[in-house]
């Protein structure tokens, strides 16, 4: 393999060529690390390092990197005895970093040869393929409903940071906002609640305990004393779900715009349940409001039958043709005003079979919709009035 031309030996690298990740910035560098976590937020809280011999080819490859950037270099003889490597691996490990256009250069011959990294190199982000990079841009377009939060802000950030990117496909890149399109659904405005947003977020990734006090909808603001354990994204919007510590440890799922307050206390810590599993916070739900599952089945016009037939509504669901066309949907899911929501937009193409008590409030639902507030209004005052 022809070698690159020799150099002089390097100075010691600038600080700025160290492959060490910069201090976190935005929401978690403000998610509240105390003094002294960051270093046992970052390190394994368990167990010795893993000897560099034993490390994978990905950490080995790190590794090397971070060793041909010390000052002077590294020799082929260390390099081989410090990874376990032979001759012809750290031959292919040298090639692979000169694929990356990386300033690598080689003094002298065989296990004696000096290798090393230009001092003047420095890193501004990582080489990724194209399609990771749309993959990465596409996601992004995903959380666009946070735009005006510093999360918002991080996750440019970190999008910027990665996609230092040369390749052949760069100008395709220009126009991926037009061509992987993500719809923005009906959602609600979290630039208002940056500061809450951020103080969740501290709680989450720190176990700490919090005192929020929460407006529930129609209903006066109350104060809890939560262990906060997942953030969720759901239809375009924010969610906690968070121990109630005065309900007998309830596990609650809470709207993060309707925190008045919360306030994460970084000095009182819980500890996170080994048990805890968020997808069964949701199981029985049609959406994310949990409750008491019950037995729904619902016959669908032949009308919207293929409509239905498409789409998984729910983990239960079994589904059955009927001969006219129809199609009959049954569910065992918890009866909440998102589940009435989604059967009223079906209209007259949709029968309740049960609960009785679903197939009555769906009943009376149309009818009020049908007479409007003002006529509702009206003809229920005439009944408190005794006429007709």
């Amino acid at each position: 393999m022809p070698r690159r031309p020799t150099a002089p030996p390097p100075k010691a690298p600038p600080a700025e060529a160290s492959l060490e990740p910069a201090p976190p910035s935005g929401v978690l560098a403000g998610a509240g690390l105390d003094d002294g976590e960051e270093d046992e937020f970052a390190r394994p809280r368990t167990g010795e390092a893993i000897p560099e011999a034993r490390l994978n080819k990905s950490q080995k490859f790190v590794k090397l990197l971070e060793a041909l950037q010390a000052s002077g270099g590294a020799r082929a003889s260390e390099l081989m005895a410090r990874f376990d490597l032979d001759d012809r691996t750290l031959r292919r490990y040298l090639a692979d970093l000169r694929e990356l256009d990386l300033p690598l250069y080689t003094e002298g011959r065989g296990d004696s040869r000096r290798i090393w990294i230009d001092a003047s190199y420095r890193r501004h982000g990582v080489r990724i393929s194209l399609l990771e990079l749309i993959s990465l841009r596409f996601g992004r377009r995903a959380f666009g409903f946070l735009e005006g939060t510093t999360f918002a802000s991080d996750m440019d950030g970190a999008l910027e940071a990665l996609s230092t990117f040369t390749h052949r496909g760069t100008d395709r890149v220009r126009h991926l906002d037009r061509k992987l399109v993500a719809l923005p659904e009906h959602r609600k405005d979290h630039s208002r609640d940056n500061d809450v947003l951020e103080e969740v977020l501290t709680a989450v990734i720190n176990e700490h305990v919090a005192t929020a006090h929460y407006a529930r909808v129609n209903g006066p603001t109350k104060e809890y004393r939560l262990h906060p354990l997942s953030l969720v994204v759901y239809k375009q919007s924010l969610y906690l779900f968070a121990r109630d510590v005065e309900a007998s440890g309830q596990i609650k799922t809470f709207a993060l715009d309707r925190f008045r307050h919360f306030s994460a206390n970084k000095r009182e810590h819980f500890e996170y349940p080994e048990d805890y599993d968020p997808e069964a916070q949701y199981a029985d739900a049609f959406g994310i409001m949990n409750g008491e599952p019950v037995d729904v089945i619902l016959r669908f016009h032949r009308r919207v039958a293929p409509y239905v037939r498409e789409r998984i509504w729910h983990r239960s669901q079994e589904l059955s043709s009927l001969r006219d066309g129809s199609v009959r949907l049954s569910m065992r899911v918890a009866v909440q005003p998102e589940l009435v929501s989604w059967v009223l937009s079906f209209g007259p193409d949709l029968r309740v079979e049960a609960p009785v008590e679903l197939h009555e409030k769906i009943r009376r639902l149309h009818r009020e919709a049908a007479e409007g507030v003002d006529l509702l209004e009206a003809r229920e005052a005439r009944e408190v009035r005794g006429e007709r």
